[in-house]
């Protein structure tokens, strides 16, 4: 992620200023992620969807457009049957990575979106700025701060009648200059318990979804970052990810009778987000490790490159903020604009190539993807194992 080549910065810049009580959520990872509006998107939207000329009646769901996917054509000109479009689901597609992997995928012609957001309006917006065409996209609520939220997207889109091909898990947040926590719904610290427990819970239940796909290649991605990676030099630029024992994350990370980070130690924002995405990084391996022999589901994480001029710096000071983009321009050379890096992401979607699975994948300078190496703890796994666990608990899975 951009984050840990922002650490390489002098010290100096990276001035902490006091954190909002209430943080907005960011919705999206890896850098491509900009503030959400606090607008929420709470319009339900009567649907009718068709499926092989039979009409079903769907009726209050959060989507703005919930057009099926085209069934197969068997009136081609060779006589040979064509394949529907398939269905991905992305976390916080309304802006950076996310809407750039969206608007990467819609170029193709062969993928209808499913912008899982927070702001609905926003999305609106986002998809419109970003010439998606209307057929090629939906928008549904989801608030991954709120296991609430989560079980109304995924019952949502069940009702929408359509097939779940891919799932991506994009969006995240980021608070590094908070001098205090902030919170999810249900009382977990707001970095972990979206960045990890939202999607942990989001893909578990989806799981069932794809399994029942009948597309050629189904896959789970979830976007890591190289800041949780401690055998890369970004990834130990102090404050390096260290879950510890987990005995904050098993207490509940609720701040009261626990810590409020994973290891147990004083809250740090900037850890919180990099803890969260070594999770995210064992939680791909541990999916990998249970279903994939089972399903055939090809299960990935990624570090498409520093984004540094996303909305995820609007918390630091202005001078970090003018400083970090030459500096991973000119100095690291890690830097990847939005465009590129949804590129890459769509290709981990979609690509033939890029099907192995339990893989987490990087690109070189020549933007070239080639299968990367994840630091011990990242792919430690005892700790991905008890990840799960306490994760499981935690969402009332277990």
């Amino acid at each position: 992620m951009a984050l840990q080549a922002a650490s390489l910065l002098p010290s100096a810049i990276s001035i902490h200023k006091e954190g909002k009580s209430n943080a907005s959520l960011k919705e999206t990872s890896l850098f491509g992620v900009s503030a959400s509006d606090h607008l929420r998107a709470d319009s339900i939207f009567p649907v009718s969807l068709e499926f092989k000329k039979r009409k079903l009646s769907v009726g209050a769901i959060r989507a703005q457009t919930a057009t099926s996917s085209p069934a197969i054509n068997q009136a081609t000109p060779e006589g040979k049957k064509t394949l529907r479009k398939g269905n991905v689901v992305i976390t916080g597609a309304s802006s950076g990575l996310g809407l750039a992997t969206a608007r990467a995928l819609a170029e193709t012609g062969k993928w209808h979106i499913i912008m899982a957001c927070r702001n609905f309006l926003k999305a609106e917006r986002a998809a419109k700025s970003a010439g998606i065409s209307k057929e090629n996209y939906s928008i549904m609520h989801l608030d991954l701060a709120s296991l609430k939220s989560v079980h109304q997207f995924i019952d949502n889109f069940r009702r929408s009648g359509m097939p779940l091909d891919v799932l991506v898990c994009n969006a995240a947040i980021y608070l590094p200059t908070a001098k205090e926590p902030s919170f999810t719904a249900e009382g977990f610290e707001l970095s972990v318990g979206t960045n990890h427990l939202g999607h942990f819970l989001l893909s578990r239940l989806l799981i069932d979804d794809l399994k029942q796909s009948d597309y050629p290649s189904k896959r789970l991605i979830i976007v890591g970052s190289i800041t949780g990676n401690t055998n890369t030099l970004a990834g130990n630029v102090p404050p390096k990810a260290n879950l510890g024992d987990m005995r904050g994350l098993a207490g509940g990370l609720n701040g009261l009778n626990s810590s409020p980070m994973i290891d147990g130690g004083e809250f740090d924002g900037a850890k919180a987000y990099k803890d969260s995405k070594v999770c995210n990084m064992l939680t791909m391996q541990e999916f990998h490790r249970r279903y994939h022999d089972e399903t055939g589901i090809t299960f990935a994480s990624l570090y498409p490159g520093c984004i540094a001029t996303t909305g995820l710096f609007r918390e630091h000071v202005p001078l970090f903020r003018l400083l970090f983009p030459p500096f991973q321009k000119y100095i690291t050379k890690g830097y990847v604009s939005e465009e590129e890096a949804g590129k890459r992401l769509a290709q981990v979607v979609s690509d033939p190539s890029l099907t192995k699975s339990g893989v987490y994948w990087s690109w070189n300078k020549n933007s070239a993807s080639f299968e990367n190496q994840l630091s011990k703890e990242a792919s430690d796994t005892e700790k991905a194992r008890k990840v799960w666990e306490i994760s499981e608990k935690l969402v009332g899975l277990a």
